[in-house]
């Protein structure tokens, strides 16, 4: 039997997962998400041509390779139909095509979700999470609270009532804030795309994907988000509301931990942060908004600004760590190509102390990273398409990265597009 190969990010998300996973799918059999929402950008570059992916698999536009919504994921039925309706007129159908299936028991997102999202955050004010006010939250308290709606249950007879017993329940609990909304819309374009989802094949996510393992074939299973942003590891309470790492993919699609192979790690060459929470390292300067401006750094989905800073190896070894990362993917190599010289953190001061951990109180006491200068390579490696062409500089950057992480690089990303993506071992 073969075993479910994992990709996820290793920072606070938006390292690039998209990208790699559009570069590794041919490889691949099935692709199958494994956790997260619509809150997820993820972004591929190819011919000339760009799309971002918020719940649909990053395999999809390999024509040989399936794609799986997993149980772990929480759907927006509206969302979901406008991404394939999208792609759809970009020549890309892979619900004509037969290659994607969704899990029977992946949660559903309603409007009143995204109200209550939206209601809370407007409530906490200066202390509001920085949520992207898509209803993941909200939807997946619903799932840990028992009452959620599930993709199975559009299919069954009694689906509408079931529907409308919920939403009289976030009605009463939206009735104690001061928050005005109007759902007609909203709620015809959500049984709209609850007819068009239907229309997809739905599967039992842990019966479909053992059965690939079982006759041989290979599965990659895709995070999102970040690990840093994990519920239970991540800088909490700014963190997204599902596992990300890699014992959410056992969860998420109904796999055993012995059934784990590769742990593909990716981070970015230096390090960003979307919304709230602790960021170490991150250059509230003029450094900080070149990195901003040169790296594009705005979210796919919500076209927010990213803060920015340099690499953070404490919270790249915890990352990797917990994860059981098994080879390391670096992106955005080339946002760094103007610089003299970089910059990454080692340790941290904290509380008298030099660690080199993430403490539990990183949230209310802030740490000072500790910084080691590293020698710019101060070359276009955009165009970069062999690893015996790799600046010298850059080179040392990734031997000190493997030295001080314990894990090879396998991947290094050069550029946007799938074809600058250089393996390097």
């Amino acid at each position: 039997m073969t075993q479910v190969d994992v990709l996820l990010g290793l920072q606070w998300g938006d390292e690039g997962k998209g990208k790699i996973v559009d570069v590794l799918s041919p490889q691949y059999d099935l692709i199958a998400r494994f956790q997260g929402g619509p809150n997820a950008g993820h972004t591929l570059e190819f011919d000339g041509k760009k799309f971002v992916l918020n719940t649909i698999p990053s395999g999809i536009f390999n024509e040989k390779t399936m794609n799986l919504i997993g149980n772990g994921v929480v759907i927006d039925p509206i969302i979901l139909k406008r991404e394939l309706d999208n792609l759809k007129k970009a020549g890309h159908d892979p619900v004509a095509k037969g290659k994607l299936v969704i899990a029977r028991k992946a949660h559903l997102i309603l409007p009143t979700h995204q109200l209550l999202d939206a209601a809370n955050e407007q409530k906490m004010g200066k202390d509001k999470i920085g949520s992207t006010l898509k209803g993941i939250g909200p939807t997946y308290m619903d799932k840990t609270g028992r009452n959620g709606l599930r993709v199975g249950d559009t299919t069954l007879p009694d689906f509408k009532d079931r529907y409308n017993k919920l939403v009289e329940k976030h009605k009463e609990i939206l009735s104690h804030y001061e928050f005005e909304y109007d759902l007609t819309e909203k709620e015809a374009a959500f049984f709209e795309a609850i007819e068009f989802i239907k229309t997809i094949p739905h599967v039992d996510s842990e019966h479909y994907v053992n059965g690939f393992l079982k006759e041989g074939k290979k599965v990659l299973a895709e995070g999102a988000q970040g690990t840093l942003l994990d519920i239970d590891f991540g800088s909490y309470p700014f963190v997204t509301s599902s596992n990300t790492t890699t014992a959410g993919a056992c969860t998420g699609l109904g796999i055993a931990p012995n059934k784990i192979g590769h742990v593909y790690g990716i981070f970015k060459a230096y390090c960003t942060r979307v919304g709230g929470g602790p960021f170490p390292t991150e250059l509230d300067d003029e450094v900080g908004e070149n990195l901003r401006q040169v790296g594009h750094e705005f979210g796919a989905t919500t076209g927010r600004a990213r803060r920015c800073g340099w690499i953070d190896l404490p919270a790249l070894k915890y990352a990797i760590m917990l994860n059981g990362v098994t080879e390391l993917i670096m992106m955005k190599a080339d946002v760094l190509d103007g610089f003299d010289t970089i910059y990454a953190c080692t340790h941290y001061e904290h509380n008298g102390e030099t660690i080199d951990y993430m403490p539990y109180d990183i949230i209310t006491v802030k740490p000072t990273p500790v910084l080691k200068a590293i020698d710019g390579w101060k070359t276009d490696v955009t165009k970069v398409n062999k690893v015996a062409d790799i600046p010298a500089k850059l080179a040392d950057y990734i031997a000190f990265l493997e030295k001080e992480l314990e894990v090879p690089v396998k991947f290094l990303s050069v550029g946007p597009d799938r074809v600058q993506t250089l393996e390097l071992n």
